[in-house]
């Protein structure tokens, strides 16, 4: 019955995505009311009922200029916790992106290793299993945490986009960085699939010390090649960039980049002077950090609500239209 259905609720900075999963799915968002207090607190509250309810809640927790990824996950776990006060009888986040992934493990003596942390919070707050949009380190993620949690990946949506752009020409797959191997690997059996032929694969070496990144060498062969250089998220776009410099410099013919999580955090310096024929993103972030105009030239922001929504429904409570 539709009173059955789970009630969606979205929080400020993620309304747009999850009314676009609500309308995949057949229904529309449920009320609720988040208020800031003079001193910087703040308080959310659902406004229709939950007792008894499955729910799911929409938060994206990226930093933005209204609130940063701390403020938007204290409101996330706040409102979760009061959904379970007001008899909530099951919770489901779904964050598009998943703050303090690239924090997973200790590369320092005493170095926190704050995916865990997140996942204590998370747990801690009554919320019953999580949906995350392409974590940093899947493995991380799956040791993080004692509930039920997926990690959405977005190998498939790529290929799909990519095997429109490529043509006939020989196509690379490049990983950034040996971390993002099997990822870009995922990446390259998805486009292979696409398109029906081979697709070959390459690695560009990188090292990180603090804030430097050195490292050279690119290993596969790109030379009169389509490379699309295939990472989780673009920060700095620094990592992006080296791996991108690498195959024109080995005599790439085109090259291409996509990234599920485009946060962009040097605004449009990526782009001066461009690299790639265009980057690919997902929606999960929205390269609010970019003109209008730069997104239009270069970045071309990938659908992903859809997937959301098949996920959502495999449960039975929802259909997809």
């Amino acid at each position: 019955m539709l009173s059955h259905r789970p009630l969606l609720f979205a929080l400020q900075g993620s309304e747009d995505y999850a009314t676009a999963v609500a309308q995949r799915l057949g229904c529309a968002l449920a009320l609720h009311e988040e208020r800031d207090y003079e001193d910087g607190e703040h308080k959310c509250r659902p406004l229709d009922s939950v007792n008894g309810r499955e729910v799911v809640v929409f938060h994206s927790l990226y930093g933005d200029d209204r609130q940063s990824a701390n403020d938007k996950l204290c409101r996330l776990l706040f409102f979760c916790g009061a959904l379970k006060d007001a008899g909530a009888r099951h919770v489901q986040v779904v964050t598009p992106y998943l703050c303090y992934g690239r924090k997973d493990r200790r590369s320092q003596p005493q170095d926190p290793t704050i995916t865990r942390y997140v996942a204590t919070l998370i747990e801690a707050c009554g919320i019953d299993r999580l949906m995350a949009l392409e974590v940093h380190n899947p493995a991380a993620f799956d040791n993080a945490f004692r509930i039920p949690a997926r990690n959405v990946q977005c190998a498939e949506l790529f290929a799909r986009h990519f095997a429109r752009h490529v043509g006939d020409a020989d196509v690379v797959a490049v990983s950034p960085d040996s971390g993002g191997a099997k990822r870009a690997e995922q990446f390259r059996q998805a486009l292979e699939r696409q398109l029906g032929r081979p697709v070959g694969s390459a690695l560009m070496e990188k090292h990180r010390v603090h804030m430097t990144l050195t490292g050279t060498l690119l290993v596969g062969d790109v030379a009169g090649k389509t490379a699309i250089v295939f990472d989780d998220l673009i920060s700095t776009g620094e990592t992006l960039k080296r791996a991108g410099l690498a195959c024109q410099r080995d005599g790439a013919a085109r090259i291409f980049a996509a990234a599920t999580h485009g946060l962009f955090t040097n605004g449009e310096q990526l782009f001066d002077p461009p690299l790639f024929e265009h980057i690919a993103i997902a929606d999960g972030i929205p390269p609010f950090r970019l003109s209008t105009d730069c997104v239009k030239q270069h970045v071309h922001v990938i659908d992903s609500t859809a997937l959301i929504a098949t996920l959502l429904a495999e449960n039975g409570a929802f259909e997809c239209d």
